[in-house]
């Protein structure tokens, strides 16, 4: 029986406002990094190593915990694993050291592994097809919005009372949408059959291609999520406090009118044009993110709205895909094929990409470098980033051709639920 359609407002507001938490305290180190690389220093190579592990652990995680979502209550382990991965942030402001920091964002990533499968399984059953890039596009309207409120309150927090307070407040949310989500009732699932093997999952030619094209896309958006504050106050000389409120105000604007773009017209190209639309896009944002990154020192403003135009554009991926995703796949697997996504994305590149850009950094900047050096090493190394958007293009393209000939479940394709 489906609920009615405040009901599904509702449950996609919830779902929304866990997802803001999730992005928030997963991206609460990236205001951070200046104040973190000072109090341990640290090189950027071990910065970025902290989101690797993370995402490694996220991806690792991710399998098990995507089959109780198919098996079991999907409220129950997304309020789990929210007072987990809220608690642990919190906690990481008593860290004492590096190895401290980083155990409790393995933990983080445990927690927030469930988040993905279990909403998106959840969404699935909620909406239709016709609308589930709407749908969809709201519910991941929650990553530019989660960045956004990340470097804008985190940054400032960071510079009035440090670092530690900063993650301190970056996990307190947790204590009111545990309740929320408790409160919820879930709908029943479309298919009441046992969950299939997880492995017809990879028996869908599309399904590795639109992996890779996740792989592509989450190495720019974590590389240039972490490292876009550093930047702006390395080369054009901002504050932690100024980086971090334009760098989340930016994110945060241009995330929000990418997911409205997707939501107007997102469900009029349907299965193989979502691949399409997201390819022109990533097309698009390359050149921006080149010209923005080629400015000369102290063109901050200018730097910032070319740079957060490419953002916007990366992030019209979600939307877009995630409902592509949930078109190809049957209700019975959908939190399995999450989880299958992203270990093959995280493993496949998409967890490197904070990684590769801090070491690369470090090698451009040299052996023993001053501040003048580092902010010139990464600023050579933040060219991977518009490379790599011409890489995505070219993966969304590639498996576009695919989704034509894919056996879309026809459990898929039915409209299981009411609309919105």
């Amino acid at each position: 029986m489906s609920q009615t359609p405040n009901k599904h407002r509702s449950a996609l507001t919830v779902l929304f406002l866990v997802n803001v938490l999730n992005i928030y305290d997963r991206q609460a180190l990236g205001a951070l990094i200046e104040p973190l690389r000072r109090a341990f220093h640290l090189t950027d190579a071990q910065l970025g190593a902290i989101p690797t592990s993370f995402i490694v652990v996220y991806a690792l995680a991710g399998i098990p915990l995507g089959r109780l979502a198919d098996r079991g209550s999907r409220k129950r382990l997304l309020a789990l694993g929210v007072a987990v991965w809220g608690g642990l942030t919190a906690l990481g402001g008593l860290a004492a050291g590096y190895a401290t920091l980083l155990a409790t964002r393995l933990g983080v990533g445990i927690g927030e592994a469930v988040c993905a499968p279990a909403a998106t399984s959840w969404i699935g059953d909620l909406v239709p097809p016709a609308r589930r890039a709407r749908a969809m596009a709201f519910f991941m309207m929650a990553v530019p919005i989660g960045v956004m409120l990340s470097f804008a309150a985190s940054g400032p927090a960071a510079q009035a009372f440090g670092w530690r307070i900063a993650l301190a407040l970056a996990g307190a949310p947790a204590l009111l949408l545990v309740p929320a989500l408790s409160r919820l009732p879930e709908p029943v699932r479309a298919s009441a059959a046992a969950p299939p093997p997880a492995a017809d999952v990879l028996r869908i030619p599309a399904l590795w291609w639109i992996a890779v094209s996740g792989a592509v896309v989450n190495f720019v958006l974590y590389a240039f999520s972490y490292f876009v504050s550093a930047f702006l106050t390395r080369f054009h000389g901002l504050s932690v406090a100024q980086a971090g409120v334009w760098a989340g105000l930016g994110s945060g604007g241009a995330g929000i009118a990418a997911a409205c773009t997707v939501a107007a017209f997102g469900d009029r190209a349907r299965d193989a044009g979502r691949l399409r639309l997201a390819a022109w896009a990533a097309l698009l944002a390359a050149p921006l993110a080149w010209w923005a990154i080629r400015l000369p020192r102290g063109q901050a403003a200018a730097a910032i709205l070319l740079l957060m135009a490419a953002y916007g554009l990366w992030q019209m991926y979600y939307g877009l895909v995630y409902a592509a995703i949930q078109d190809l796949v049957g209700p019975s697997l959908r939190g399995t094929a999450m989880a299958v996504y992203f270990v093959i994305m995280y493993l496949g590149g998409g967890a490197f990409g904070p990684l590769a850009l801090g070491a690369l950094s470090d090698r451009l900047a040299g052996p023993a470098p001053g501040e003048a050096a580092r902010a010139a090493g990464l600023h050579g190394a933040m060219y991977v980033i518009p490379a790599m958007s011409v890489v995505l293009a070219l993966v969304l393209w590639a498996g576009a051709r695919y989704f034509r000939t894919a056996a879309v479940s026809p459990a898929a394709s039915s409209s299981e639920t009411g609309g919105l």
